[in-house]
């Protein structure tokens, strides 16, 4: 069968240099070297051949027919283990008996934020995430308080994850070049954190409503959460002339908790 031809409609960059396939691959190894793997989309599996030799299980998500076929093709003992479908439709839950599994994948830039959403959404089985991503989106999402990077996806990720940006990535080690730098990194599970200690949708609403607005302070963002007469303004003001990218997660939690208490 014939090499498979990139899509744009999905956002596909076939990574060709195998040095660097392998590195991603061998990401998956710390720190739960004999949990079970799910790549998502492998496209003609370039990291797939050196995940498939980890004696562990391995399973691939691939929304490309193309694709699906190739790999099948190509690497016939994962024939049983070849899903072919949305990776973002998928219920996790399913997979492995229900068990956890290290999620990685070379994922399509324009679903990177969304395949970390449903990360969050099923943390309980994923204890580690790896891969490679935009160059942009990775520093954000390690990004600290203070800094321009910090945004929405740095604290809600961070609040449940430990993130390490592992190495860069240049264009030309792709086909078709992406016009922007990658990077790879890992995403550790903070299993010392099993409660934020506030709503946890809340939270989100807060972390969204004020880096919406991340040049306003919080008096200002908040407004849209909160009537004009809520106490909070007058009871917290110096707190709520702070901008968002100032705030550390726990002060996010506290802040969702005063919000609560004046939703109340």
């Amino acid at each position: 069968m014939k090499q498979v031809r990139p899509k744009k409609n999905l956002g596909q960059h076939f990574l060709t240099d195998l040095t660097i396939a392998r590195r991603i691959a061998d990401t998956v190894d710390v720190p739960y070297p004999d949990l079970p793997v799910l790549e998502v989309g492998p496209g003609m599996g370039v990291m797939t051949q050196y995940l498939v030799e980890k004696p562990r299980p391995l399973r691939v998500v691939e929304i490309d027919r193309e694709s699906v076929a190739y790999l099948n093709e190509h690497f016939p003992r994962l024939r049983d283990n070849i899903i072919g479908g949305d990776f973002l439709r998928m219920d996790l839950g399913t997979l492995f008996d229900g068990g956890q599994f290290v999620l990685t994948g070379n994922y399509p830039y324009d679903i990177s934020s969304q395949i970390f959403f449903k990360m969050l959404d099923n943390r309980e089985y994923i204890p580690c995430c790896t891969g490679m991503i935009q160059h942009e989106v990775a520093l954000r999402m390690a990004a600290k308080p203070g800094c321009k990077d910090y945004g929405i996806l740095s604290v809600l990720v961070q609040a449940w994850y430990n993130v390490e940006y592992l190495f860069t990535v240049e264009p030309s080690v792709f086909n078709p070049p992406p016009k922007v730098q990658s990077a790879v990194i890992r995403m550790t599970r903070r299993d010392d954190v099993e409660h934020l200690g506030c709503d946890e949708q809340l939270f989100r609403r807060v972390v969204k409503t004020t880096f919406n607005q991340r040049r306003k302070m919080l008096r200002v963002s908040l407004r849209q959460l909160l009537p004009a007469d809520s106490s909070l303004f007058t009871l917290h003001p110096t707190f709520l002339t702070r901008r968002p990218e100032e705030l550390t997660i726990a002060e996010f939690v506290e802040l969702t908790n005063l919000v609560a208490q004046e939703l109340k």
